[in-house]
């Protein structure tokens, strides 16, 4: 529908958006809002490590997952805090968890919580992105946490300048690693494309010992529970009990690293052309919490946690 000046009528958002930036015209910020989408599926120049493609083969990996990216939108605003590296806050007060990251964690007052190392710098680089700009919401999944966080994807709009979304920027420094849940899982193969970026190049977080991928033989990991890690090795053997899968990385499981598939996580596989038996034999790399349960383990809820290695 036209208006009375015979042009089209802006979207609600884009008032808004252009309210709070300074900026006028809705054509203008129409064309800011279709590049937000461009980034987002990694179609301009700036975003093109995002894309699945060559240096996804090259390294000879693929995700288990469907490497699907869509999102839409939802608020938008003034970023006027930042927490830590993946937690801000808009001026409507709304605070945003970046969803499909996970930046080094700081205390903020936990007793006996040591800061992750890092995790200054990530804060400190995740400010001087977002804060004091205009930040566009776009949701993927699950809307918000226990906490009523908004889980989303961010892409911040300075006043000079291309779009930013945050969850690329911030994984292309090497001050986040991927980090994503089964109802929260678009974008997962863009962003774990970045992460590779900077981590063959030894960026940020990937040149410090703490975040090194560990050998899923590695005797350390009886040590880290309850930390966030990627593992790699090849399945020993595939075992089932009841709704749930084991795929062992050793032949002890009360000592070796074991991962342990969800009901929700084999049908997820199945869906995404996996039939968990297969992977034995398979080498593989996981992410995610270090349990113990006899020796090491780590629950794996969706396809996402698992990249397949040596695929080409």
């Amino acid at each position: 529908m036209k208006t009375a000046t015979g042009r089209m009528p802006c979207p609600a958002l884009i008032p808004t958006v252009a309210r709070r930036t300074g900026r006028a015209g809705c054509g203008s910020m129409l064309g800011v809002l279709m590049m937000i989408g461009a980034v987002m599926t990694g179609s301009l120049a700036q975003g093109e490590t995002a894309k699945p493609g060559h240096s996804e083969r090259m390294a000879g990996e693929r995700m288990a997952g469907k490497n699907e990216c869509h999102l839409v939108d939802g608020e938008a605003g003034i970023v006027t805090h930042v927490i830590d590296g993946d937690t801000l806050v808009l001026d409507n007060t709304l605070e945003v968890r970046l969803v499909g990251m996970q930046a080094p964690k700081l205390p903020l007052g936990r007793p006996g919580f040591v800061a992750w190392p890092l995790s200054s710098e990530a804060k400190a680089k995740l400010e001087t992105l977002a804060l004091g700009n205009a930040a566009q919401l776009r949701y993927g999944g699950t809307r918000r946490d226990r906490y009523n966080r908004a889980l989303a994807h961010v892409t911040i709009l300075p006043e000079d300048g291309e779009p930013i979304w945050i969850q690329q920027a911030m994984l292309a420094e090497g001050l986040a690693r991927v980090y994503s849940f089964a109802d929260n899982r678009q974008c997962v193969g863009a962003l774990l494309n970045v992460e590779r970026e900077a981590r063959n190049s030894g960026l940020g977080l990937w040149r410090d010992p703490y975040y090194a991928i560990r050998p899923a033989a590695d005797p350390a990991l009886a040590t880290r529970h309850d930390v966030y890690d990627l593992v790699e090795g090849s399945v020993i053997s595939v075992g089932e009990r009841g709704p749930i899968a084991y795929l062992d990385f050793g032949r002890d499981w009360s000592t070796d690293f074991t991962a342990v598939l969800t009901t929700e996580a084999i049908t997820a596989f199945a869906e995404a052309g996996i039939a968990v038996e297969t992977l034995r034999g398979q080498r593989v790399r996981l992410r995610g919490w270090i349990e113990r349960h006899g020796g090491p383990s780590m629950r794996v809820t969706h396809p996402e946690q698992l990249e397949l290695l040596d695929q080409w």
